[in-house]
Order: structure tokens, then C-alpha cells, then sequence
């Protein structure tokens, strides 16, 4: 372990002394416009004549050595109010793909120019703006270097025009929508733009970027001096007040599934978001009684594990800047994991119910340069169970800062509170409660000046009433990425005392041990060169110890893949797995279906050591044709052991898309696995279907629907969300979901589709700028 810790430290002093090197960065200067531009996709504006030329673009995947064979051509200028961009893109004879014209559309799926700044030059942080070549618009924020959020929402302007071989866009991005300061010296931000022409699958950026990194990689932007000093924002405030109503009917059933009388309910909503510049680069972000009712429903998930299952988090109020908040610690373990704020597990019944979000503050954002911070609040109400049981109103409070080290490094700080308020709650309610729960943390994340070699260091220490003292977890991560090898190593101490309630972390009291290595080849004959992009051998492997160093559980997938230049793939491995079970545990998780028929007769593996070894293919089409996929196949022994030696498990995973250009697509989601163990342990085959559809009618009107079929927990649901955005960043949400069981319960006499739930939701959103 300390060897380990020397090597790292020794690799971390030979980057900062310059190890690696970049060339001179690219630069293109930008003059203030003594002319008014016309935002119209038309670049006839007096200005553009003269503003300098950024073209020579290169590609990035699927090659990095040659000049884009689709060239782009981008000038810049700007006035009192906006940024502007004039981009002119040269294709093949009307050959855009555009897969919807809905705003916020999925990375890879159509053709797209980006503009991506980095407003403070520390190679981490940024925004990016994109159009689709039918005007569909997509912004992000950009974090951690290269990891782009698009669910930030603000406002800005853009018109396209359709030629027959290229089009033209013009941007103007406010000055109050940007996240800058103006320095009393020399102006220079740091810039990159960006082309993605699906048909032969080329990217290419301005300031190349090596193909093993995402082209919206920060390390490799280039320079953008401002020849004449931008504006001083002014002051930025937008009120984003909702109403809603929604109706909502339960069919409840008592403990023997006998139904009880339906419940129909009709409630009334209203509530607000503020958002309040308190600098160009600090925002003040205020929520009112928030509501998330139009947010789009998980993507269910067959838990064959014994662990909980981490969902992303998709409400707009928590996503916007969590890498500040959310990014802490390792996989196995992050101290502070949104999706704990407004929801809990009613430890009467087991199941996770919404909690009622009185209001919340986030102030969050730069300094300046060097400095970083983030501070939240939310408070939450009680939840009444019914029968005098309830669960406590909760305040969340969580603090960070971050101090920028050598070229784009830092050193973070984090604070995490959770503070249980048991005021007129009976003893029943706060019987096995904590009254509180908190958690300190530092952090070191270096990022060296080519993005090839990273490393994260850090220790967290929780603090909970009568917890005991090995309450810490400290973690060591260092990752080598090469454009020939992709080293990622990574070491995780958990104290069994460590809790962090308001966290993500599934286990303590173990070491997490992380070790994926890849060898990638990139054939060098031009021939094979046009069918085969690059090769590659790897494992994916982790392994867990108990504190005393006994092995828990080993995964070690053995991997080998083949991609093309229109980034299809076909992967096959051998997959290999070593679990020793401490306690006895049913590996289908019979118990997660409500159906007592069901799991009555469920007998849990004994305790003993278990080995699973089964071959797995894995085939991804590309996505440049309109019917595109993944469909993935394993098979082989599960769960064997000295005592039990039948033991089988055969698994699919696939999603199947189909494009209708330009208004959406439809998919399917199939998931089967068939696991088959001897008498009397438990056999089951479990199906997950999940067709969905995502259509725009026009660039103002959005349907989607997505229906989910789960026989593991005996559920059908369908989530439909009909969406006008009215006037920019204001919506009407018009949204139905429906839960039913999925599968017949002949001695309940329950068939399928009997009803669980259903609501309809009416909802107004209006961003009114102050």
C-alpha cells in the first residue's frame, strides 16, 4: 500500500515538471462590432467581413490525423449586449442527419456545431452552446474537464440556413448568460469549436483534440483574445414562478392483497425558482414549495444484487453545478447524493415514498480564477404514514470549496449535514432515528496539462450520535489515458462506522480495490484502416475485502473489441466472479415482487463461497443509419459452490432505435434473464420491456411516452409528458402516469393490469427576466 502511494506521488511530480507538453495553442481574436447584426442564418452582416477566421479544422474520431474532409468556418464578433457566432459547416448534397427537433437533443444523434468556453481558463469548467443544422439548440455546462451537463437551461438566440452543399448559423449568446469576469489587463477566455457530421461519423474540432478524448475535452481549447475588453454584465435576475394541478387516484390493498377502497384526490400546486446573479460567475439559485412532476420517470433496472441501486439524479433544481456537490469520493462511496433530499424509505412499510420540499437555497459558482464554491440548503416536511406515525421533517445543508492548483488541478473541501427535527413527533416516529448525521472532507484531484494522467486523493470522516471510531474513508485513484492504453487504479477504505445518510455508499467496512486496464490498437495498412478503427484487450476487474484483508468478492471480465470507423462494435469476453456470502442471500431477489405467491416458497443461499463464469457478446450498430442498437448476450454457470454445483444463468440486454428524421424516434428496451438453480433454491425467469417514443411535432411541441413492463416487482407503468414551450425557457407540461401489476396473483384474484395508481398533471412554467 505505501509503495503504491510512493509510485503515484512520484508519476504526480515528474507530470507537474512538464513531462507532458501541448503545442502552441491556436488563437483567433475577436474586435467589437461597430455595425448591428441581424441574427437571421444569413452571413451577409457587414461585420462578418472583416472579423477574423477560425477554420483548418481537425478531426477527432474517427481519425486524429488528418484535417476534417468536411471543412467549418467560424468568426466571432460582439456588442454591448450579445456574443455573436457565425458558423458556415460544408457537407455533401443535403446530407444532415437530424434525429428531433426538440431542444436538449442526445449527444450522437444528429449533426451539430458547437461553441465550448472556458470564460476562466483553468481547463475545468465551461459552457457549451450547439445547434443541429434544423436550429434545434442545446446548451451545458461542462465540468471536471470534459463531463458535459446539458439539463442547464438559459437563454440565448440562434437562426440556420439550409444550403445544398453546407449551412450557416448565427448565434447571439447574452452577456448576462455567460459566466466571466473582465480583468484589468489583457482578455483572453479560452475556446474550442466543434463539428459532428453523422453520415461518415467525422468530428472535428478547431484546436485539435487527440480521438482517446471527448472533443469537448478543456485541456485542448484554444485562445480567444479579446481585442477590445467584453462588457460588464449588468445585473441578472429571472423569477420562474409555476402552477400546476394534478389529480391522482390509488387503488390500495391490505396485507393480503384484498382491495380496499379507491382513494382519488385533487391538489392544487403553485411555487417558484429564482435565479440572482450575485456576480457575472455567482448565481443565487431560491426554490418555493419546488415541484418535479414533469420530470421523466427512471429507466427501471432488474437488481439481482445485493446492494442498492444508484439512479441518476434528473431534477433540474439539483443537477445544475453538481459536480460541485456530487463528484466527491469514489464510485463505491459519495458523500453527498442528491436524490436523498425529498425522498424516504418509510420504515414502517419498507418502500420509498416522495417527502413534501418546503424551499431550498444554492449558492454556487467562481470567485474568481482560482476559487470555487458551492453551498446548499433544502428543508423537507414530515410525512404522515397514517395511524400517528410519521417520518421527520429534515433540514440538508451541504458546503464546498475548491482551490485551483498548477494548470487545472485542485484541492476541494466538502461539509455534509442532515438534521432530523423530531419536535411533536411520538417515540414510535424517531425510535431507531438518528438525530443527526454529518460528514467532513478534503480532496486533491490532479489533472495534468495533456488530460493524460489524473489522480484523486482523499479522506472523509462522518459523525453520527453513539457511532463508533472507525468512521472514515480514504481513497486513492490514479488513471493513465493513452491513446494506445487506458490504466485505471483505484483503492477505497471504508470504515464500518462510516455513514454518510445524505451519501451513496452501498457498503462499508471494506477495501474497494479497482483495476480496468486497456491495450488499444489502431491499425496502420490505409486498407484495413476503412473497416476496422481500432482493436483492444482489457479487464474490467474490482475486487472487496473485509477490514482484516479476507477477500469478499471478485469481478474480472475478460474483454476483446473491434470498432469501425462508423463507430459500430463487437465486444466478447469471458466473465469471471468470486463472491463469498456472509449471510444468506437469494440471488433473484424474489422478495422485491409483491406477490406473496411468489416469494413464500423462496429458499436463500447458505452461506459459503460462490463462483460464476459465463461468455458474454456484445454487438453496437452505428448510429449514423436510422435503425440503430445494442444487443448484448451472456450465458454460463452462476453461483456455484462445493455444495451446490447447478447453477445457470442466460441474459439479454438490448435496446432497439429507429429514427424518423427530423420528429423523433421510438426504441425498445428488452431485458431477460432466465437463472435456473437446483431444488430447493429458487428459479426464475424475470422480462423487462420498455418501448418508448420521443416525438416533435415542431420546435416548440414535445411528446413523449414511455411504457415499462417489470415482472420482477409485478409493475407495468406508463409515463406520457406532452410538452409546449411557449416563449423560451417557459413551458405547459401536460403529463400521465399509470402503475398496474404486471403479472396475474390467481389466489388474490388479481390479474394484469389491475390497477396500483394513476395521476394527471397539469403544470405552467414562465422564466421572467427581472
Amino acid at each position: 500500500m505505501r509503495s503504491s502511494l510512493v509510485l503515484i506521488l512520484a508519476v504526480l511530480l515528474l507530470n507537474i515538471s512538464q513531462v507532458f507538453s501541448q503545442d502552441k495553442d491556436k488563437e483567433i481574436h475577436i474586435k467589437k462590432t461597430p455595425f448591428p447584426v441581424k441574427i437571421d442564418g444569413i452571413l451577409d452582416d457587414e461585420v462578418w467581413k472583416s472579423a477574423d477566421l477560425a477554420t483548418g479544422f481537425f478531426q477527432n474520431a474517427p481519425f486524429d490525423t488528418s484535417f476534417a474532409k468536411n471543412q467549418t468556418e467560424v468568426r466571432l464578433t460582439f456588442d454591448d449586449k450579445f456574443l455573436y457566432v457565425a458558423m458556415k459547416a460544408y457537407q455533401p448534397k443535403n446530407a444532415y442527419t437530424v434525429s428531433s427537433l426538440k431542444r436538449d437533443f442526445e449527444s450522437g444523434s444528429s449533426d451539430v456545431f458547437s461553441v465550448t468556453i472556458d470564460a476562466f481558463k483553468d481547463k475545468l469548467n465551461g459552457m457549451q452552446f450547439s445547434v443541429s443544422p434544423l436550429n434545434s439548440q442545446r446548451e451545458g455546462l461542462i465540468s471536471l474537464g470534459t463531463q458535459a451537463d446539458f439539463s442547464w437551461d438559459n437563454k440565448w438566440f440562434s437562426k440556420v440556413k439550409n444550403y445544398e452543399e453546407y449551412w450557416t448559423v448565427e448565434f447571439a449568446i447574452p452577456f448576462t448568460t455567460l459566466r466571466y469576469k473582465v480583468s484589468s489587463g489583457n482578455n483572453s477566455w479560452r475556446i474550442n469549436f466543434g463539428r459532428f457530421f453523422m453520415q461518415t461519423n467525422e468530428s472535428a474540432t478547431w484546436s485539435p483534440v487527440p480521438r482517446n478524448f471527448k472533443p469537448n475535452n478543456l485541456a485542448f481549447t484554444g485562445l480567444l483574445i479579446w481585442d477590445d475588453a467584453p462588457p460588464k454584465p449588468g445585473a441578472n435576475i429571472s423569477l420562474i414562478p409555476y402552477l400546476s394541478t394534478n389529480y391522482s387516484k390509488d387503488f390500495p390493498r391490505n396485507e393480503n392483497l384484498e382491495a380496499l377502497k379507491p382513494d382519488g384526490r385533487t391538489k392544487l400546486g403553485a411555487g417558484m425558482d429564482a435565479k440572482i446573479a450575485i456576480t457575472p460567475s455567482l448565481n443565487l439559485d431560491l426554490t418555493v414549495n419546488p415541484d418535479f412532476s414533469q420530470v421523466e420517470v427512471d429507466a427501471q433496472q432488474t437488481n439481482l444484487s445485493r446492494f442498492e441501486l444508484f439512479f441518476p439524479e434528473k431534477r433540474q433544481f439539483f443537477i445544475e453545478n453538481s459536480d460541485l456537490f456530487g463528484t466527491f469520493g469514489f464510485p463505491s462511496s459519495r458523500p453527498f447524493f442528491s436524490r436523498r433530499i425529498g425522498l424516504t424509505r418509510n420504515k414502517f412499510t419498507g418502500l420509498v415514498e416522495q417527502v413534501p420540499i418546503f424551499g431550498g437555497a444554492r449558492l454556487s459558482g467562481k470567485l474568481n480564477e482560482n476559487w470555487r464554491i458551492g453551498v446548499m440548503n433544502m428543508q423537507t416536511g414530515k410525512l404522515n404514514h397514517a395511524d400517528n406515525e410519521f417520518s421527520p421533517a429534515t433540514n440538508f445543508s451541504v458546503g464546498v470549496v475548491q482551490r485551483k492548483v498548477f494548470s487545472r488541478s485542485y484541492i476541494g473541501a466538502i461539509v455534509v449535514n442532515k438534521e432530523n427535527i423530531f419536535k411533536n413527533l411520538p417515540e414510535t416516529s424517531t425510535d431507531g432515528i438518528a438525530k443527526y448525521n454529518r460528514m467532513a472532507g478534503l480532496e486533491f484531484n490532479y489533472y495534468s496539462p495533456d488530460n493524460r494522467l489524473e489522480s484523486e486523493t482523499s479522506y472523509h470522516q462522518s459523525f453520527s450520535p453513539g457511532a463508533g471510531k472507525d468512521a472514515s474513508m480514504i481513497n486513492q485513484y490514479v488513471g493513465y489515458h493513452h491513446p494506445h492504453i487506458d490504466i485505471n487504479l483505484g483503492i477505497a477504505r471504508l470504515g464500518k462506522d462510516y455513514n454518510t445518510e445524505v451519501g451513496y455508499t452501498p457498503r462499508p467496512g471494506v477495501y474497494n480495490l479497482y483495476r480496468p486496464v486497456t491495450f488499444i490498437f489502431n491499425p496502420k495498412n490505409p486498407k484495413v484502416a476503412k473497416k476496422i478503427n481500432s482493436f483492444g484487450v482489457g479487464i474490467d476487474g474490482s475486487d472487496v475485502f473485509d477490514l482484516n484483508g479476507k477477500r469478499l468478492d471478485t469481478e474480472s471480465p475478460v474483454f476483446f473489441y473491434v470498432s469501425t470507423p462508423s463507430e459500430g462494435q463487437l465486444t466478447t469476453g469471458y466473465y469471471m466472479a468470486y463472491t463469498r456470502l456472509q449471510s444468506p442471500f437469494d440471488i433473484t431477489n424474489a422478495s422485491d415482487n409483491p406477490n406473496p405467491d411468489f416469494s413464500k416458497n423462496v429458499v436463500p443461499l447458505p452461506v459459503d463461497i460462490y463462483k460464476t463464469r459465463n461468455y458474454f457478446v456484445e454487438i453496437t450498430s452505428p448510429k449514423r443509419f436510422n435503425f440503430f442498437g445494442n444487443f448484448l448476450i451472456y450465458g454460463g454457470n452462476n453461483f456455484r459452490s462445493e455444495k451446490i454445483n447447478e447453477g445457470k444463468v442466460l441474459g439479454i440486454e438490448s435496446t432497439f432505435n429507429y429514427r424518423i428524421q427530423p420528429y423523433g424516434k421510438v426504441a425498445m428496451d428488452i431485458y431477460y434473464t432466465d437463472i435456473k438453480m437446483q431444488k430447493p433454491y429458487n428459479s426464475v425467469k424475470y422480462w423487462l420491456i420498455g418501448p418508448k417514443a420521443e416525438m416533435s411535432f415542431s420546435k416548440s411541441v414535445f411528446l413523449s411516452t414511455y411504457f415499462q413492463y417489470n415482472s420482477q416487482t409485478n409493475n407495468t407503468n406508463i409515463n406520457s409528458r406532452l410538452q409546449w414551450r411557449f416563449k423560451p425557457v417557459s413551458d405547459i407540461f401536460l403529463v400521465y402516469t399509470d402503475n398496474y401489476f404486471a403479472e396475474q396473483i390467481p389466489r388474490f384474484g388479481i390479474q394484469p393490469w389491475t390497477p396500483k395508481n394513476r395521476a394527471l398533471i397539469l403544470k405552467m412554467t414562465y422564466w421572467l427576466n427581472v
